[in-house]
């Protein structure tokens, strides 16, 4: 899907022609629009496939005028066993036009075009809109931790009531998807710095933005790493848990076995084939019986004192 946006009255408003220094949006690009990158724009091939990559690092080149910027931002998945990923977007510049491109449809770039119109806020050049949504993604990291944190939450309430796979396995695939969080975030204030440091365009940066960019990166990162330390103590926990039931069942299991080995040991050596005082006994049954239930009971008594049963 293609849009095109430029400044406007009241931010960024979409327009259907396309105009020189406006924003080409692209998400989930078809044949059409890849050959309208191609070839009408003569963006260069190697870039469109960079972005293409859903493992693509963020970084920054430039090839025959063009500008390539690559930024990792958040996504909600529909994958049930990663509902939380980041995925590459593509930020391809000269001197005449601005293309973002990205191959999955986010709810990111939707909500950065309602943010500047309801903020008024419009775009004084290239790099200016390339730290702007930068800030937006870093936003977004946030809104996906908080969503995260209440899936751990979730988990946890249910992991109170009864210890099941299927809880500790949705822990399992949200301490992946901070993983994911924490090296993106990471990538992309390494990118920040490096843009930051650009001499050609330093004295043309907005010192607020800047500052609030580097800001929400820090911030973002510093939460990813909160609840990742969260989510490892608490699997940890889990772990002991499990392990310390495990024992407490095979210590009554054990306890259990020994209390039943001593009527089964009376009763084999009463069994033998060989004479003893009661086989011409009328209540030598019932002797048996009694004497292997009192013991059993004294053995299940002192198992209960030593709190082992």
């Amino acid at each position: 899907m293609r849009k095109y946006y430029k400044n406007g009255i009241s931010g960024l408003e979409i327009t259907n022609n396309l105009n020189q220094n406006c924003w080409i949006s692209i998400e989930s690009p078809t044949q059409e629009d890849k050959s309208f990158l191609l070839n009408d724009l003569q963006i260069p091939e190697a870039f469109y496939n960079d972005i293409e990559d859903i493992d693509e690092r963020p970084r920054i080149e430039e090839e025959n005028g063009w500008n390539l910027i690559i930024i990792r931002i958040p996504y909600k998945s529909e994958d049930p066993k990663l509902p939380f990923t980041t995925i590459p977007l593509g930020l391809i510049f000269n001197s005449q036009h601005f293309v973002s491109v990205c191959f999955h449809k986010t709810e990111m770039l939707d909500d950065f075009i309602i943010y500047t119109q309801r903020k008024n806020l419009t775009v004084k050049d290239n790099f200016d809109l390339v730290l702007k949504l930068l800030l937006s993604s870093s936003i977004w990291y946030l809104k996906y931790l908080k969503q995260i944190n209440q899936r751990i939450k979730l988990a946890e309430d249910n992991l109170e009531k009864s210890i099941k796979n299927e809880e500790l396995q949705a822990l399992l695939e949200l301490e992946k998807c901070l993983v994911f969080f924490i090296t993106s975030i990471k990538a992309n204030d390494i990118l920040f710095h490096r843009i930051k440091n650009l001499k050609a365009e330093r004295e043309y940066f907005d010192a607020d933005l800047l500052e609030d960019v580097d800001i929400e990166l820090k911030q973002a990162l510093e939460m990813s790493n909160i609840y990742s330390n969260i989510l490892t103590g608490m699997m940890d926990a889990y772990a002991s848990v499990i392990s310390n039931n495990l024992n407490v069942i095979m210590k009554r299991l054990t306890s259990v076995s020994i209390i039943l080995m001593i009527p089964t040991l009376i009763a084999s050596l009463y069994g033998m084939n060989v004479p003893n005082k009661l086989e011409n006994n009328p209540n030598g049954l019932l002797i048996i019986v009694v004497f292997s239930g009192v013991i059993a009971m004294i053995g299940a008594y002192l198992f209960k004192k030593k709190n082992l049963f």
